[in-house]
């Protein structure tokens, strides 16, 4: 039990403004709730392995302090993703086996983990992640694998696997992630929670980035309720001082958008993958065709569209060697901030083959691969100008994967880069077009497993997703859908 009247596994499964609420009217204080979260963790990783750096002691001391920053979520405990999201001092492994060996350690906060403190976040520990988020699944030989809560032997997706895990597992109610090729939407999807990747530029990757891994990265948080997502990005939207651009601003608070009418909106809905001929697996088709009926239920023009700009090669075309040259940069920057030559070798099988591709990735072969992918965000953006409000799509192309199938030596380095490119079919689109694009946890498989569904607005707008997404939660509930083993 906490201090108060309220059992602690009622306490886990409120969302992150519930939790504040409760201490801004004093019925919990800070200590009370970052305890009860480090009990759930202390209970409950052990099954999971969610949590690969646990800061407990330091989580109280914020949680004491008479200095604790009164912002909208004061004393809500927090995981934060071991990757960009540095915390000054702490452990920063990014799922690397180099720099766990070598226990390297955040020198600063970055931009956004200031912001989170700012907001009265309390970081708790940080979260697994697959080896420098290249994969979709949450299995680095660093640390071991992350298991789903809603069924042990499977997948939580990557890369921000550790984090969707323990949201969905009631650890804390609110977990950092970052989206490269879908990491926040396609965790949020097999653990059943949601993610919000928002608009290119929406949040900074201050100090230490203007971009990272070119123009694909993206930082927000995973949530169980929609109110949840827009008002963590009202506390961490916006520039940093000598970003090199941002996302417009907003009209007017996100938590503002919760519960506003979304109008009626032209929703067109595609399940085949981009680049393939065949539909996604039946449960993925299921799920989105659920929830194309409820759309339309709520006076929603939905439709299917098959979206041909989607199909141009260009984009799959681009995708080896740029990321490839990422992988290889990734060795550099490491190599110097640790004061020592990092080689391929120092990273698991698949990374390695990239890194050691990337090395020979010429400037002239990477300004022509960015190049490529803006002419083909140009084609695809012309669908929301042209067809669509708001595109529906699976999260992901199938169910989450049995734990070891995709780990990083179950497959060739070929095979593995293989099954991560398409995986991340519908979601990468969506990162090199810079749009917003969230995954809903609206369908549940015959054998209970989580299956996420997609919705992608114009750029700039997560108004529009939030307004649509908060319409949706309340018509379709999924605040009490919690895994069978951790409720």
């Amino acid at each position: 039990m906490t201090g108060s009247s309220i059992p602690e596994e009622e306490l886990a499964w409120l969302d992150a403004t519930a939790q504040a609420d409760l201490v801004r009217r004093k019925v919990l204080s800070p200590t009370e709730l970052v305890e009860a979260a480090i009990g759930r963790i202390e209970r409950l990783d052990p099954r999971l392995n969610a949590v690969v750096t646990p800061l407990f002691e330091k989580a109280l001391a914020a949680a004491g302090a008479a200095g604790l920053p009164d912002g909208p979520f004061r004393g809500v405990p927090m995981l934060l993703k071991d990757f960009l999201c540095h915390t000054a001092g702490d452990p920063a492994y990014g799922g690397m086996r180099a720099l766990r060996d070598r226990d390297w350690r955040a020198p600063e906060d970055s931009a956004l983990a200031a912001r989170f403190r700012s907001a009265g976040f309390v970081f708790c520990g940080k979260t697994n992640l697959p080896e420098l988020a290249t994969s979709i699944t949450t299995e680095p030989l660093a640390h071991g694998a992350t298991r789903n809560p809603w069924d042990l032997t499977r997948s939580p997706g990557g890369s921000s696997g550790g984090s969707a895990a323990a949201v969905a597992a009631g650890m804390v109610p609110v977990a950092h992630g970052n989206d490269m090729a879908g990491s926040i939407r396609m965790p949020a999807s097999a653990c059943g929670v949601v993610g919000l990747k928002p608009s290119r530029a929406r949040t900074t990757l201050g100090p230490a980035y203007g971009e990272y891994w070119g123009p694909v990265t993206h930082e927000h948080v995973l949530t169980r309720s929609v109110r949840d997502t827009a008002a963590v990005l009202d506390a961490t939207a916006g520039p940093a001082s000598g970003d090199p651009y941002t996302a417009p601003p907003a009209l007017r608070p996100y938590r503002e958008e919760v519960g506003a009418d979304p109008g009626v909106l032209r929703i067109g809905f595609r399940t085949t993958p981009p680049g393939a001929t065949n539909p996604a697996h039946k449960d993925c088709v299921a799920a989105v065709e659920h929830a194309a009926r409820l759309l339309d239920s709520l006076g929603h023009r939905v439709e299917p569209t098959s979206a041909p700009c989607l199909d141009d090669p260009a984009l799959f075309e681009a995708l080896v060697p740029l990321f490839a040259a990422v992988l290889a940069w990734e060795l550099d920057q490491w190599s110097e901030r640790v004061g020592e030559r990092l080689e391929p070798a120092d990273l698991e099988p698949m990374n390695e083959m990239l890194a050691r591709v990337g090395r020979s990735v010429t400037a002239a072969q990477w300004l022509s691969g960015t190049q490529a992918w803006q002419r083909w965000a140009r084609g695809v953006a012309g669908l929301w100008d042209e067809e669509v409000d708001v595109l529906l799509t699976p999260t992901l192309p199938a169910p989450p994967a049995v734990l070891g199938a995709l780990a990083p030596t179950a497959q060739s380095p070929e095979e593995l880069v293989a099954a991560v490119s398409g995986g991340i079919a519908f979601t990468v689109p969506f990162n090199v077009t810079g749009q917003p694009a969230i995954s809903l946890p609206l369908y549940r498989s015959d054998d209970g497993l989580p299956i996420g569904v997609q919705l992608v607005a114009a750029y700039g707008r997560e108004d529009v997703l939030i307004r649509l997404a908060s319409q949706l939660e309340q018509a379709a509930p999924w605040s009490g859908e919690r895994p069978p083993s951790f409720d």
